[in-house]
């Protein structure tokens, strides 16, 4: 029986939010793994590290369609642009911006290189979230869309499967990053997460990198429709 194959060298990989914290780790995973990365965000990374850049908004149809006729080849597609806004997403206006990004986005994503995929047999990773578990008062349109990731990616590892596409999440902890900054700063709420949390730390994005990289080689071929929490146990506890 052959060893399992975790190589990705030589695929080409597409990461949305790639400026961010978790997009850039995957992006430096991969790319030291052997892969080639492009990147897109609305803004250009602080510091060129040798991945590719397009500039993106995944809220822009026509913009998501021309970066896909743009890109000739795609083994990997992850969607990990978003934002939250604390205690102002029970606004309507603000609710359907958080979802629209980390939601309806991923879907334009998805739908718009579908035929790349195709191609390759290749895989979606999303990216959900604690939240995709429990709901949060301050962040009601976060925690809807993350919650909707877990039923989307398993809606569409069904409708892809036809193709040859696995499609698959991962769920974040608390992870360090900008995006979780007011909410380590936040005294009441840092405590009342790391009460719960086993590792009793906040997580850097890198440790989530090898999660990723591991779906999108041959030896996760058999994991489809799945979100898979990396949380330092925290949704065991």
């Amino acid at each position: 029986m052959n060893a399992p194959d975790f190589s990705v060298s030589g695929q080409h990989v597409l990461i949305s939010g790639g400026a961010g914290g978790i997009g850039t780790a995957f992006a430096r995973a991969f790319r030291d793994a052997g892969a080639t990365v492009t990147i897109c965000d609305i803004k250009p990374p602080a510091r060129d590290e040798g991945f590719a850049f397009e500039p993106l908004d995944v809220r822009d149809n026509e913009a998501v369609r021309a970066l896909a006729d743009k890109i000739q080849t795609l083994h990997v597609l992850i969607h990990c642009a978003g934002r939250l806004i604390r205690h102002e997403e029970h606004k309507p206006e603000v609710f359907s911006d958080i979802v629209d990004i980390h939601l309806v986005g991923n879907l334009r994503l998805a739908t718009a290189f579908r035929p790349h995929l195709a191609r390759t047999k290749g895989c979606l990773i999303n990216i959900g979230s604690m939240y995709s578990y429990f709901g949060s008062a301050m962040i009601p349109g976060y925690a809807a869309a993350k919650t909707a990731i877990v039923g989307l990616t398993k809606s569409l590892a069904v409708a892809y499967a036809e193709d040859g596409i696995r499609v698959n999440a991962i769920a974040p902890g608390w992870i360090n990053t900008e995006i979780s900054r007011r909410g380590r700063e936040e005294e009441a709420f840092n405590n009342k997460v790391m009460a719960r949390l086993p590792t009793k730390r906040w997580s850097e994005p890198e440790e989530l990198a090898g999660t990723a990289v591991f779906l999108a080689s041959p030896a996760s071929r058999l994991i489809n429709g799945v979100t898979i929490p990396v949380d330092g146990g925290y949704v065991a506890s």
